[in-house]
């Protein structure tokens, strides 16, 4: 079974986001996505700066099995990448939940009905499982 954390929202397409305490969003894909990916070997993340739309994509994560995109959970500005996955996309693989986070975003406008919009750990565990 797939890790699910409590105190971390997640999209149906398998990102999930925690706060931070400067008050931005990190996010990174699930234990789960990242089992269905298997073994990553490369991660295009959007450039710092970049304003991104809920929804959209953002990036791809490639495994030795697949290319899947990486879809902006909330909209806001890309404020840091994670560049320890440029040389170590494994990271994603060993430790999906920390080191191998991707983004981090300063929020926009709508970002509590982006929020709101997100699965909670039961309600993601629920969709996982079906």
């Amino acid at each position: 079974m797939s890790e699910v954390r409590d105190n971390y929202l997640y999209s149906e397409e398998h990102e999930w986001v925690r706060k931070t305490d400067a008050g931005t969003l990190l996010v990174g894909i699930s234990d789960f996505a990242q089992h269905q990916l298997g073994d990553i070997v490369f991660v295009e993340l959007p450039e710092e700066g970049s304003v991104v739309t809920a929804g959209e994509g953002i990036g791809t994560i490639e495994s030795v099995k697949t290319v899947s995109d990486l879809f902006a959970p909330v909209g806001g500005t890309i404020v840091k990448v994670n560049g320890a996955l440029e040389a170590s996309p494994e990271l994603v693989n060993s430790s999906p939940y920390e080191e191998g986070w991707m983004i981090e975003i300063e929020l926009d406008d709508s970002a509590e009905e982006a929020l709101a919009k997100l699965l909670s750990p039961e309600a993601y565990t629920s969709h996982v499982a079906d």
